[in-house]
């Protein structure tokens, strides 16, 4: 019997569902956290990252939908303030300027 994993996956920005070749994985940087500083959030580009995932598509848009909505926390099951630092580096740099 084969297994079939779906590569449709959903945005945690705009709540649309894609294939994940379309959209970015991000994890949690938990070994880089200390229990009062906010935990990095790390674009995944390559797919190897350990830990929980989450899937955004790389444009401002959804970025910014994302931190509106805290849905890096709730998606990365973070109980945590998080830092979105790099992953808004990621999309200013590859897919155009954030607003």
């Amino acid at each position: 019997m084969e297994i079939h994993h779906s590569r449709v996956r959903t945005c945690i920005g705009c709540g649309q569902r894609d294939d994940r070749s379309a959209l970015v994985r991000v994890v949690a940087d938990r070994r880089a956290a200390e229990p009062v500083s906010p935990v990095p959030v790390l674009p995944d580009v390559r797919g190897v990252l350990p830990g929980r995932g989450a899937w955004l598509h790389p444009s401002a848009d959804c970025l910014s939908k994302a931190i509106r909505r805290r849905a890096f926390g709730r998606a990365l099951r973070l109980t945590q303030a998080v830092d979105t630092n790099a992953v808004q580096q990621f999309v200013a740099e590859r897919h155009g300027r954030l607003d």
